[in-house]
């Protein structure tokens, strides 16, 4: 009988040191190494998901091809792992109570007393075997740190689980420099693992977060401190390039530790895939070109709302080896006049107009996707970025005086983007919004055509609004080109304009399913557009 084996990635000190990474990493190397592995992320707040949270207090929102809204650490395990998760994948504190409530209410428990022990942590032990399905290893991330409340129950769960499965603990914390004294410290890290201690659980390896690699002498002391082989006091240093990480593990010998503390034969790792990823790494680190990309939005300035953006613009880098040089256009500034619009975007190669929602900061956004298209500089477009695309065209091309999205504008005479009646009557999730996975038909001849090689396409979506159909007959009559549509033909996919050296725009967020050594298709031909224009 086929019985996974489990690995709980604990947090000390505070949150933020790069639990996910270093569970995505991880999950790397065993994966190079043939093993079938899972992840879970445990969130102990008490949205159900992710997807009405603000982007200044939790980053980006990830979509699943589920359609479901999860935390961003779950795009850093897809991109790492290769792999398309669900969201059985995401634990929150509101998913699992709404869990455990709708069966109480049910009257599954048989009149029992419903208490979180021992019902919710029997529903999260059940949680974590049914997402283990046929893998070998499951890997669960409990988010926060080992002191916050409400992690508590979450840290009796995985408790109970190694007291009936095989379980490998790790324990992230952090090693600060006080910069008066300028030695590396380890009483947080004494400290967390004692109170991990104190609720039962013991670590078999600690994960050390440090600005610069840890000294012998620090590991020496924590292994004697909290009770671990100081072999498996493992050094984490800040590192410019994420991907460098699972080579950071690999050195120090992670995946054969975790392995043996499993009980799992220590095989070596794939000598093709390693080699992939170390040149990958290194097209990176050590670019033969540069070429420098606008992006423009209204949250600018906090870069955790574009993660997957920046991490599929990073696959292209490792590509192509080129450094992408980002520059950040607040769109509120070309808006209020602040900023001109050629000042902003006179030196670059290349102009993204990512996702968004509300008004405020698209009427620059608008005026840098006109100043692309009568520059002739190469654009992409993504969801809004999409949609003002349209707008852009209908009101400079098609003479369609203030044209405007009925979200923007609910009265604009000229609703160019709404919502669709079909869309109107949606009541799951997210009422009328449109998410995860949809098919797209692509037009013979077209760029996307080519640079996808297909006819038919999937791309995660995360949106409400659509380009209405009453007007797709003087949009393309004035030179813009549908070039992917829904299977129905209703939905306007992807767009593109055969008189500029690269301008495409979609509906979807292609940047979810961009990899490291697949980079989506979209990214990719767009950064090669960039480095043509940059010569």
């Amino acid at each position: 009988m086929h019985k996974p084996k489990f690995v709980v990635v604990t947090g000390g000190v505070l949150s933020g040191l790069g639990k996910g990474l270093f569970i995505a990493s991880l999950g790397k190397i065993l994966k190079m190494r043939g093993y079938n592995v899972i992840p879970i992320k445990i969130d102990p707040y008490m949205n159900v998901d992710a997807g009405t949270m603000n982007p200044m207090e939790h980053g980006e929102v990830f979509v699943l091809n589920d359609g479901s809204e999860v935390d961003m650490d779950l795009g850093t395990y897809e991109r790492f792992l290769d792999v398309n998760l669900t969201t059985k994948s995401n634990i929150t504190t509101g998913k699992i109570y709404k869990k455990v409530i709708e069966k109480e209410r049910k009257g599954e428990y048989l009149g029992k007393t419903v208490q979180l022990i021992p019902h919710l942590t029997a529903e999260l032990k059940s949680w974590y075997r049914e997402v283990a399905g046929d893998a070998d290893i499951v890997l669960i991330e409990i988010g926060g740190t080992v002191g916050d409340i409400e992690n508590q129950i979450f840290l009796e769960s995985v408790r109970e689980l190694s007291l009936e499965e095989d379980v490998f603990f790790i324990h992230s914390t952090l090693v600060p420099v006080i910069k008066v004294v300028g030695e590396q410290k380890t009483k947080p890290t004494q400290q967390s693992v004692r109170m991990l201690r104190e609720i039962g659980i013991f670590p078999d390896m600690i994960y050390c977060r440090s600005e610069k690699p840890l000294l012998d002498n620090i590991k020496k002391k924590i292994s004697r401190f909290c009770g671990v082989p100081e072999d498996y006091i493992i050094s984490g240093p800040d590192v410019s390039n994420i991907y460098d990480i699972p080579l950071l593990l690999e050195d120090q010998g992670v995946g054969e530790k975790v392995l043996r503390g499993l009980g799992l034969e220590e095989r070596k790792i794939i000598d093709d895939e390693l080699s992939k990823w170390k040149k990958f790494v290194n097209n990176i680190d050590n670019p033969k070109r540069t070429v420098k990309i606008a992006i423009t939005g209204k949250y600018t300035y906090l870069h955790d709302s574009y993660v997957s953006i920046l991490e599929a613009l990073r696959h292209c880098s490792g590509e192509l080896s080129c450094k992408i040089d980002l520059k950040w256009i607040e769109t509120t500034d070309i808006e209020s006049g602040r900023i001109d619009v050629k000042e902003a975007l006179g030196d670059v190669d290349g102009i993204i107009v990512p996702g968004g929602f509300g008004s405020r900061g698209t009427e620059g956004k608008i005026e840098c996707i006109r100043y692309a298209r009568e520059n002739n500089i190469p654009f992409l477009g993504l969801c809004f970025g999409f949609q003002l695309a349209v707008i852009e065209h209908a009101r400079n091309l098609c003479g369609l005086k203030d044209a405007n999205s009925t979200e923007i504008n609910p009265n604009t005479p000229h609703p160019v983007i709404d919502i669709l009646p079909e869309q109107k009557k949606i009541k799951d999730k997210g009422a009328t919004m449109r998410l995860g996975a949809h098919e797209a038909i692509l037009k013979d001849g077209t760029i996307v055509r080519k640079l996808y090689g297909k006819d038919v396409v999937s791309e995660r979506h995360r949106h409400r609004y659509e380009v209405n159909p009453d007007y797709i007959k003087i949009l393309e009559k004035n030179g813009l080109i549908f070039s992917g549509v829904s299977p129905s033909g209703r939905l306007m996919e992807f767009l593109e304009r055969p008189d500029h050296k690269f301008f495409v725009a979609t509906q979807a967020h292609p940047e979810f399913t961009s990899r490291p050594l697949k980079p989506n298709p979209l990214f990719l031909g767009f950064v090669k557009a960039c480095l043509i224009q940059g010569q």
